[in-house]
């Protein structure tokens, strides 16, 4: 089949309209109408009309994640996004540098820094659109030399690493006085994401000063008033516009908290110790001065928190949607601002009392989508930092918009199934939006029901490992209708369970199918602050399928990167694991194939391993042997899924991080 035939399709946006995540937004100088945000996976968008209406303006110049955007106050035709997102969750996107747009976001060029991968911030000189820093966190999952700040005097066109710790710390935060351009402040911290665990916090982890521009820092994380604390973790910094010489931190340590400074750093006043703003300070820890007001600052955490004594005590102030992570406010008109949250970006204009909604941003992430047998068809989906959809693949009236839309049970992560008999009902994986660990809602659509039917019910704390737990569900654990019998429902933890009267009760159908290392099963986000969502949960099977072709054989990957095959219903299982594949991938999908019981293909990553590579895998003979089959993919372009057309044996899709 030639080339051609492809580019003759187009993809057809069907919603749902409600935003994904933004960590980057900003603001126009000038126009009061006008903004920006980035979202971690959707592009850059803009609005002209206050957020009535985005336009994303982005698509086609570069990749979606963006975790940076900055826009010039001397001259606002100039941008600057730094692309990959630096709240750095197990499963976050990479960028691939810095990308410039002169012309208000027309058109972008790529400017360098490409292997920072993920860049927290971005600050450009108040005068000079052509001096610009950055904060490049770097390769979330592995050690890796551009990370640090970084200086271009000539626009992007060069870079300077003006400031630089090691391999294994990058920049978090940067802060620029307003007041005098020279002065800058810099968080650098130490973090490393693996497969299993978030470490935050180490020896790299500090706070730093320079009073020319850049040319030279000082280390300021010891200095009076600052934690005594042996390890620094993760640190927020802004400099106050309205008086000079006001600096604010937050700091990640045993005995962290709000401090200020009143002399450019040199001592400290500790201020607010409220657990509300420093909670899960890896996914956190922002911090924003007013640019008028030198008592005011905001903490932006699962909630905005807003303090006008100095920060010595913060009051609530609520917006559209939790877990917030960026903020913008007009230098001439604090009342004006942009906040973004894990629902999208919201604007103000009277200073937060009021918001635009993210109802109208088609940034959604999702991990998996199904379909059900009506016609038309329905598409279903658990949306990240939200809660599952089903949308129509048509509208009657014209645009599918917010009257299609049903929420049917399940939340923001994992898998969801539909029911083939009557009354269709729907499972959905509610991990992240409820009590209760490997959590599964069966949802009845006649009457809206919504029912817990949890394989092992556990309510757990996020300080404890995987291996507090009888199962092991992953935040995005495998749930499938047999396509054989109507009533068999499976899930999988670090076993394969079984159900056959729609989760009223469960049997389990194999022995363990993962290496099940205990080093691999304790608490993360350590050393200072313990947080383990079930994302971080390892040795699970995250892959899971029997064979459309034929009952009983059944397909379990794991995300340490085991195969196994049952051919008699989950009686017996042969460890089946391609002998090629690099120990501890994640086997992302399995795909049984729909013509032929003894052919399996299987999509796995190593990214959280730090290696990027594509590994796509067949057999023809029940994972006997097993055929790498990535050619003509990227080297560089690591595969989250593959799947066979069901009536055209052979012809295959395969999906990666950067596209189809």
């Amino acid at each position: 089949m030639g080339p051609d035939v492809f580019r003759s399709l187009e993809f057809r946006l069907i919603g749902p309209h409600r935003g994904g995540r933004v960590v980057a937004v900003a603001g126009h100088p000038t126009d009061p109408m006008t903004f920006y945000f980035g979202a971690c996976a959707g592009g850059v968008w803009k609005t002209t009309d206050g957020g009535v209406t985005w336009e994303n303006i982005s698509d086609g110049y570069f990749r979606a994640a963006v975790g940076a955007i900055a826009v010039s106050d001397a001259d606002p035709n100039v941008i600057y996004v730094g692309t990959g997102e630096a709240c750095i969750r197990g499963n976050v996107s990479h960028g691939d540098g810095v990308y410039k747009s002169t012309d208000g976001g027309r058109t972008w060029k790529n400017v360098g820094l490409r292997d920072t991968r993920h860049i927290a911030r971005i600050r450009v000189h108040p005068k000079n659109p052509d001096i610009v820093y950055v904060a490049a966190l770097g390769h979330a999952f592995g050690p890796n030399e551009e990370r640090g700040v970084f200086r271009s005097k000539d626009g992007g066109s060069t870079w300077e690493k003006v400031l630089y710790r090691d391999e294994h710390t990058g920049a978090i935060d940067l802060a620029l006085d307003p007041n005098n351009p020279r002065i800058l402040y810099a968080a650098l911290w130490q973090a490393i994401r693996r497969p299993w665990e978030l470490v935050s916090g180490g020896p790299g982890s500090g706070l730093f000063r320079s009073f020319d521009g850049g040319d030279t820092w000082e280390e300021i994380t010891r200095n009076k008033g600052l934690p005594k604390g042996e390890i620094i973790g993760k640190i927020g910094v802004t400099a106050s516009p309205a008086k000079p010489g006001r600096v604010w931190a937050i700091v990640e340590a045993e005995d962290g908290a709000v401090f200020r400074s009143d002399d450019y750093g040199d001592t400290w006043e500790r201020c607010s110790e409220d657990r509300n703003l420093r909670q899960r300070a890896w996914y956190y820890h922002h911090i924003y001065a007013d640019p008028q007001d030198p008592e005011t600052v905001w903490v932006l955490n699962v909630e905005a928190w807003k303090s006008n004594d100095g920060g010595k005590t913060f009051f609530q102030v609520p917006v559209p949607h939790g877990d917030n992570h960026a903020l913008w406010i007009d230098p001439k008109n604090p009342r004006r601002m942009i906040n973004g949250n894990d629902g999208g970006a919201c604007v103000s204009f009277d200073g937060g009392q009021t918001w635009s909604l993210p109802l109208n941003q088609p940034t959604a992430q999702f991990y998996h989508v199904t379909v059900d047998d009506q016609v038309p068809y329905n598409v279903y989906g658990s949306q990240q930092d939200n809660w599952a959809m089903r949308l129509p693949s048509i509208g009657f009236e014209g645009a599918i918009s917010w009257i299609n839309y049903v929420e049917p049970g399940g939340g923001e992560s994992g898998y969801m199934a539909v029911s083939p008999i009557p009354p269709h009902r729907v499972f959905g994986g509610g991990i992240g939006t409820g009590m209760g660990h490997g959590r599964l809602i069966a949802w009845d659509p006649r009457t809206g029901q919504k029912r817990n039917v949890t394989v092992w019910p556990e309510v757990h704390g996020f300080g404890v490992g995987a291996d507090y737990h009888k199962y092991r569900f992953q935040w995005t654990f495998p749930i499938e209708f047999s396509p054989h019998d109507p009533h068999t429902l499976y899930v999988t933890s670090n076993v394969v369970h079984r159900s056959r009267d729609e989760g009223e009760t469960w049997e389990v159908i194999s022995p363990d199918l993962t290496r099940n290392d205990p080093e691999k099963l304790q608490p993360s986000g350590g050393p200072i602050t313990k947080d383990n969502t079930g994302a971080e949960y390892y040795c699970t099977i995250f892959a899971f399928a029997e064979s459309p072709v034929a009952p009983g054989v059944l397909w379990a990957g794991s995300d340490d990167g085991l195969v196994h095959v049952s051919r008699d219903g989950g009686q017996t299982w042969q460890n089946v694991t391609p002998p090629d594949l690099p120990e501890w991938a994640l086997i992302s999908i399995i795909e049984p194939s729909p013509h032929d019981p003894a052919t399996c293909y299987l999509a796995a990553t190593r990214y959280k391993l730090d290696d990027f590579r594509p590994y796509l895998f067949k057999t023809t003979d029940y994972g006997q042997t097993w055929t790498q089959i990535t050619e003509g993919i990227p080297a560089d372009d690591f595969t989250r899924v593959i799947r066979e057309d069901p009536n055209r044996r052979g012809l295959l899709y395969a999906g990666t991080e950067t596209g189809l």
